[in-house]
């Protein structure tokens, strides 16, 4: 099978959660015998902090302007079994608008930010989807599930809503030996956002203040400037995804924070939940509907609104510690890794054929590219 994304970024993991995802999924899709064409733009902020230019588990390719490339990605379209919109393309919408006739096979849109998307939408479009195009594809993944995918169908008009979470490549992301520089009692990997800024604040920065003796590691971009943290605090504006096994191996716990946007639909487990575990890194995590259709609390993940229930966690016997890092590590080489992501990816689009072309003729081929 032949597919065309248009994304934000697969080249550059700096303050996004989307490239780490794509990764794992367009590889192991390679694998199957797919061929995958990722069209990023290449902007300064993630330029300076590039993975990688070229790779081989896809096409990759990196424009400075839509109207250099948008020849040659017409051509790419109109050879394509599926054609792939996702949330934070620059001038997404444009790129859906001057694509759409040229679309022969199955149009999907991949949000990866679906409550911010829908938030932002009911104000006013984005520049990477107008409302009125929603209803245009024939598939709309999400990075969320639970009744934000009712949402969707009812009041959007998606034809078809499926969850699409995040995941993990196991090939990568597994126990390292530890690193000097990132051992700590409890690490925290996670970009600036104002709305999970209040739980980073009881759970990460007053657990430093309590614990002075102890050694916390935070990772992560955009946050201002001018802070100072805690002399506890060793913090990284950004560990690239080679070394977030060390990161996370060389953490006793790592804790995760949601998004409030995130929360609210619930349904919502970050990439970092699964790349942490497949690390055997013990999870401390704030609650959100759904947390334990991915992980068990209390055997596979701890659950914290607290500072003192955080504290709590971090004084577990070494023996508790070890059996929950092992279970849910044998939970997410289960259930999330880039694998079976794509497995179900492949089983939507299968789903989403056969009620395509009860509305046009179509010419899809679900096979493996020779």
């Amino acid at each position: 099978m032949n597919i065309v994304i248009f994304g934000l970024t697969l080249s550059s993991s700096w303050g996004n959660g989307h490239a780490t995802p794509y990764r794992a999924i367009l590889r192991a899709l390679w694998r199957m015998g797919h061929r995958v064409t990722f069209y990023e733009k290449d902007v300064p902020y993630y330029a300076l902090h590039r993975d990688f230019s070229r790779c081989d588990f896809c096409g990759l390719v990196l424009y400075r302007n839509w109207a250099d490339v948008s020849r040659r990605a017409i051509r790419d379209v109109r050879r394509a079994d599926v054609v792939i919109n996702a949330s934070y393309c620059p001038e997404g919408a444009r790129i859906i608008d001057e694509t759409r006739g040229d679309v022969t096979g199955l149009r999907v849109f991949y949000d990866l930010d679906t409550p911010i998307t829908l938030s932002n939408l009911s104000r006013g479009d984005v520049d990477y989807l107008r409302r009125d195009q929603v209803i245009d594809f024939d598939l709309y993944l999400s990075f969320t599930g639970g009744q934000i995918l009712r949402e969707l169908e009812t009041e959007w008009g998606a034809r078809m809503a499926r969850p699409l979470y995040g995941c993990v490549d196991p090939d990568i992301y597994q126990r390292v030996p530890e690193q000097a520089r990132f051992r700590c009692l409890l690490s925290y990997m996670g970009t600036y956002a104002a709305d999970r800024q209040d739980k980073f604040d009881q759970l990460f920065l007053e657990l430093t203040r309590q614990l002075p003796n102890q050694q916390f590691v935070l990772a992560g971009s955009l946050y201002p400037w001018e802070w100072h943290w805690p002399e506890n605090v060793r913090y990284f504006e950004h560990v690239s995804p080679g070394e977030h096994p060390a990161f996370y191996s060389s953490s006793r716990f790592t804790l995760n924070i949601t998004r409030g946007d995130m929360a609210r639909g619930g349904y919502c487990p970050s990439g970092r939940f699964f790349e942490a575990a497949a690390c055997g890194a013990p999870i401390i995590s704030d609650w959100f509907d759904g947390l334990d259709s991915f992980f068990l609390p209390g055997r596979e993940i701890v659950i914290a609104s607290q500072p003192e229930e955080v504290r709590d966690a971090l004084q577990m016997s070494e023996q508790e510690r070890l059996a929950m890092a092992k279970c849910a590590r044998e939970r997410t080489l289960a259930e999330h890794t880039g694998e079976r992501r794509a497995q179900q990816l492949l089983e939507y689009l299968q789903e989403a054929g056969r009620r395509a072309t009860v509305h046009q003729p179509r010419t899809i081929s679900m096979e493996a590219s020779s």
